[in-house]
């Protein structure tokens, strides 16, 4: 009896042995907290490190800003190709531009165009992204379809318009002529000429617009729409009061790029048209290309871009403005 007590008890003491001894095995496998971050690398490291995360944005603004600034250096003298040793002139390249009565017809021609080809393609645009907007086979497929002509460069898709414009062999004739509209000289006059870059354009860029008007009808809450229905409401109501005051900021982004862009084209009027007949096409950006390359006045064409610039900034300002109070009035938040 005493032996088995004994050996009992001595059981009992080893178990309270490992017992107390588990806590401390425990804790010791518990790894501590983890270091601060940054406590192996040095101090100067860590100081410099927010610097150098802004050297790509620097090196991008520095190679925009300096040929802009070059630019500008180059419009306050004369440099000509006649004229190997040029004069500061100061503002007279811009006052010349102002006086001359082919920029203000340039000019005419370059907000005839941006605003045709925006309206357009902001009309069709939104047209075919509310038609694509419908789950149907025939949407999904067309939607794969739309994207096609983005990928083809602006000015391949206007030197293949030219050659399907063509008033013998172009196919747009030869398909226009069973209906007695075959002939047409659709480059050959220039209000032609205009219209038929205007519808190159629209060709290239209307599926940009309608991407965009349809990722913003596919974000819109379907909330309000389903009261609508429930009260009765019908399409075109629901249209106009409840689609296009929420789709309109989506809508708008579209025309600031597709405007800011039309203002500065070069590449499909030039390859459909090189802005004939006469100075019929001839925009600001093709007026800066034939001052500076073909007459080589470099100063002049320099100064044509300049002022170029201006026009697209300021537009630019006024409709991400106007931009601004669309979302806020879109969103119900007070001014």
């Amino acid at each position: 009896m005493n032996s088995s007590t004994e050996a009992d008890h001595g059981a009992a003491s080893s178990d309270d042995a490992a017992v107390a001894g588990a806590p401390e095995k425990a804790s010791a496998a518990v790894p501590g907290p983890p270091a601060p971050a940054g406590r192996g690398v040095p101090k100067w490291r860590r100081t410099l490190r927010p610097y150098l995360l802004i050297v790509p944005a620097l090196l991008l603004t520095g190679g925009i800003l300096y040929p802009f600034g070059l630019g500008l250096y180059y419009t306050v003298f004369d440099f000509a190709a006649s004229k190997p040793q040029p004069d500061f002139v100061g503002l007279e390249n811009y006052r010349r531009i102002f006086t001359d009565s082919s920029f203000w017809d340039s000019a005419w021609v370059t907000v005839l165009y941006a605003v045709g080809a925006a309206a357009v393609e902001t009309v069709l645009g939104v047209a075919v992204a509310l038609l694509l907007h419908r789950s149907t086979l025939v949407g999904r497929v067309l939607e794969k379809v739309l994207i096609l002509p983005l990928m083809i460069a602006p000015v391949i898709a206007a030197i293949i318009w030219k050659l399907m414009l063509q008033p013998s062999v172009g196919v747009v004739n030869h398909l226009l002529r069973p209906f007695g509209l075959g002939g047409v000289q659709w480059t050959d006059t220039p209000t032609g000429a205009l219209l038929s870059s205007i519808a190159v354009d629209v060709w290239v860029y209307t599926p940009f617009v309608a991407i965009l008007a349809l990722a913003g009808l596919r974000s819109l809450p379907a909330s309000p729409f389903e009261a609508a229905a429930v009260d009765g409401a019908g399409w075109w109501f629901t249209f106009r009061k409840l689609t296009m005051p929420m789709l309109w900021p989506y809508v708008l982004v579209a025309v600031i790029f597709r405007f800011m862009d039309s203002l500065k084209v070069f590449d499909i009027i030039y390859a459909l048209t090189e802005g004939g007949p006469g100075d019929s096409t001839v925009v600001l950006q093709i007026r800066a290309y034939l001052e500076a390359i073909r007459f080589q006045r470099y100063s002049f064409g320099l100064s044509y871009m300049i002022v170029l610039w201006a026009v697209v900034y300021l537009a630019a300002m006024v409709l991400v403005r106007y931009l601004g109070r669309i979302q806020n009035r879109a969103a119900e938040v007070p001014k």
